[in-house]
């Protein structure tokens, strides 16, 4: 096993913040995706929400508190130009599903892990750090939308969950049970989860008393044995550091004048679909 990490992260491996529209799901492995089109289905679930990037796309990301929102910090870079995004384009939509979210909150500032280094080449030093935190301008106290606790990384083996949006699937969540941890390697987990574009910064949930607990991000995808596999990043370590730079002052300079919305309110936000470099 010690061998993996090193043959995934050298064959076709691809970051996931960006979509493109032409895609159908499909039910490969330990894959099963669960829709959650309904209030009912989407308990419990309303604090994951997508994370719309300006024109561009979106990522997928979970409230750890009130105004912080966990995700992959690739999805703050421009894949064709590298440069980081600017600020004032991202906005979380808490649980959002067919036109509508139970919360809107555009970022205030963001903190991107300070190992994590955005390039063309993808190596376990990338992958593993590949986290950021998001502040929102407003925190979201609405008693359907609670955020999530972290935990300590997953054993080898043990089940999974899994939320994200992806591509043909970014107006509802989908929810994946059944998947597990492959093997851990240099900080890096590598898991049966099935995801696809969109789902950069999707939660991975650990289960074991009942209570979903964050134990990873999602970072990028890749082929093992024929099989789609994600590689998900390291969090304990991660959220310390980053917790303490929002504390210190963020990455990024704080959006002035936001409109700000609230209320399960439904507008015109679908997806703009573009082609990064890394396809």
């Amino acid at each position: 096993m010690g061998s993996v990490l090193h043959r995934l992260l050298s064959a076709c491996l691809l970051c996931l913040c960006i979509v493109q529209p032409a895609y159908a799901d499909h039910d490969d492995g330990d894959t099963h995706l669960q829709r959650l089109d309904t209030g009912d289905d989407s308990r419990q679930w309303e604090g994951v929400g997508r994370i719309d990037i300006g024109e561009r796309g979106f990522c997928t990301g979970a409230l750890i508190a009130p105004d912080i929102v966990l995700t992959a910090a690739h999805c703050l870079y421009d894949g064709d130009t590298g440069q980081e995004v600017d600020i004032s384009t991202l906005e979380f939509l808490a649980g959002w599903r067919n036109g509508r979210a139970s919360a809107y909150r555009w970022v205030r500032r963001a903190v991107i892990h300070p190992h994590y280094e955005f390039s063309i080449k993808l190596e376990a030093q990338r992958v593993r750090n590949d986290v950021a935190l998001l502040e929102l301008h407003q925190p979201i106290a609405k008693s359907r939308v609670v955020p999530f606790t972290t935990d300590s990384r997953p054993a080898k083996g043990e089940e999974l969950r899994l939320v994200s949006y992806a591509r043909s699937r970014s107006e509802a969540p989908s929810l994946q049970e059944a998947c597990s941890v492959l093997a851990q390697q240099e900080g890096v987990l590598v898991m049966s989860c099935d995801v696809d574009y969109g789902a950069s910064g999707a939660p991975v949930f650990s289960f074991k008393d009942g209570t979903p607990r964050v134990v990873s991000v999602v970072s990028a995808m890749a082929e093992m044995d024929g099989h789609k596999v994600s590689l998900g990043t390291q969090l304990e370590e991660p959220l310390r550091l980053m917790r303490a730079m929002l504390e210190s002052g963020g990455r990024f300079k704080s959006r002035k004048d936001p409109d700000l919305f609230s209320g399960a309110q439904r507008r015109d936000t679908g997806a703009k679909f573009v082609k990064t470099g890394r396809q």
